[in-house]
């Protein structure tokens, strides 16, 4: 049985990276640590297990920084899900940044679904989300 359920992508870049985001055009992202706010109701544990790879086709925008990341870590909203925009709502709430308007986003009228992580703003947003760490199955 495939798991639905919404996740934040919490995705670290070591050194800036420069890269072309679809219709985003070339964007810059410095150096830091970003969250990205998704939903996967076709499979949870696929999307993510997906996003943690970085050997993958390019599908959606976040893909491009997770080729490069550093390091990632993965939260999951279930078996209740927190809705994709409440989440991202909830992250710019809890004191992230948003990192790039149109991010991930295209099909809902949200500014942004990626974030810069500020101060102890992912700890709040994993709180106040009741969000809790995606750990892939086994084999994956």
């Amino acid at each position: 049985m495939k798991r639905k359920g919404t996740y934040v992508l919490f995705i670290t870049l070591g050194a800036a990276v420069e890269t072309e985001v679809g219709a985003l055009g070339i964007i810059r992202f410095d150096p830091g640590t970003y969250a990205y706010v998704g939903s996967a109701m076709g499979g949870l544990d696929q999307r993510l297990s997906r996003h943690l790879r970085k050997d993958k086709a390019i599908r959606w925008h976040i893909d491009r920084l997770t080729i490069v990341a550093d390091s990632m870590e993965a939260y999951e909203s279930f078996p209740d899900p927190v809705p994709e925009c409440e989440l991202a709502r909830m992250a710019a709430e809890c004191g992230m940044a948003p990192a790039v308007k149109g991010f991930g986003c295209s099909d809902c009228g949200c500014p942004t679904h990626l974030f810069r992580v500020e101060g102890p703003s992912k700890d709040a947003l994993v709180a106040r989300a009741g969000l809790r760490r995606f750990d892939p199955p086994a084999g994956e």
